[in-house]
């Protein structure tokens, strides 16, 4: 389940994913940071001031996913944006207007 494009690898698998129980919408490049998460919430009670290093990893590695995807799709949308331009003729120099008009008063 590699993500084209990512620099982060998979390393979690998908059979540690399943035995850990990790829900489909969270299984991705930081799944590894989430299983010992999980661990810990239910060994701690889930109390909210435990397990604050397992946490802070996980959101810095899922911050980072979103911080590339978005730089992905700034990317995506300059490329679209210059193919529109380059379509629509729009790169092309304007014509310059003369310095001096034929009908302005001097």
């Amino acid at each position: 389940m590699e993500v084209p494009g990512s620099s982060k690898k998979m390393i979690a698998t998908q059979e540690e994913m399943v035995e850990a129980k990790v829900p489909l919408g969270y299984r991705d490049q930081c799944a590894h940071l989430l299983i010992p998460l999980n661990k810990c919430r239910q060994a701690e009670f889930y109390l909210p001031w435990k397990c604050e290093n397992e946490r802070h990893s996980y959101e810095k590695c899922e911050y980072e996913l979103v911080m590339e995807r978005m730089l992905q799709m700034q990317k995506l949308r300059q490329q679209q944006q210059q193919e529109e331009s380059s379509r629509l003729g729009l790169n092309r120099r304007p014509i310059p207007l003369a310095s001096n008009p034929a009908n302005a008063a001097s």
